[in-house]
């Protein structure tokens, strides 16, 4: 029963975080919802098309340390199974966040920032890949979606457990799925390049 009350506690603080999205909170000093512009993607990116440069830092800011203040509050709460329940409902919470309509981003920057906190050594090889392709390409969207093809792999190359590997593998599949969109426009070609407007 209590590890039940543990489990609880890690998913609701998870959850509640992670459902600050930092591009709307920023949105409203600018008096604009970035959901409606651009992509119409509640994350950095837009923000960054919509917004500019300074409102984007504070989102990138913002979206990485709600994933990793959730963590530790999981791995406060209950060791490490609380940090990966807490991990999880904070990207879930910045996908489908509680306080916008269940209308929030895509979840790469705080995906990045709870896999920063479990498994840092994988995190940096995943963002080393990330940078790869964006230089190569321009397309955050492409760069996005190869990580999280890329993360699956790394944890069988590294050897990491089938839990980890399991937790990993549909933390990427979330993230290619909340990038049906920019897929489609991939194929079209008609997906803006990072620099240009949406």
């Amino acid at each position: 029963m209590f590890d039940v009350l543990k489990v609880l506690i890690s998913a609701v603080a998870g959850y509640l975080l992670g459902s600050i999205n930092t591009s709307l909170v920023v949105g409203k000093f600018y008096g604009t919802d970035v959901r409606k512009h651009g992509s119409g993607n509640a994350g950095a990116t837009n923000t960054l098309r919509t917004l500019g440069k300074t409102a984007a830092l504070f989102v990138l800011i913002g979206d990485i340390l709600k994933g990793i203040l959730a963590c530790l509050i999981g791995l406060m709460v209950f060791g490490r199974t609380g940090e990966i329940i807490a991990g999880s409902l904070a990207i879930i919470g910045h996908n489908w966040p509680l306080y916008f309509g269940f209308r929030g981003g895509k979840g790469v920057l705080t995906s990045f920032s709870v896999l920063l906190v479990i498994d840092y050594k994988i995190a940096l090889l995943v963002l080393l890949a990330f940078i790869i392709v964006t230089l190569a390409t321009r397309y955050v969207s492409l760069s996005s979606i190869s990580a999280a093809v890329a993360l699956p792999i790394l944890a069988i190359i590294l050897k990491r457990d089938l839990g980890l590997i399991v937790f990993y593998a549909l933390l990427g599949l979330l993230v290619i799925i909340r990038h049906r969109s920019n897929i489609e426009r991939l194929l079209k070609g008609t997906e803006p390049k990072i620099g240009k407007k949406a």
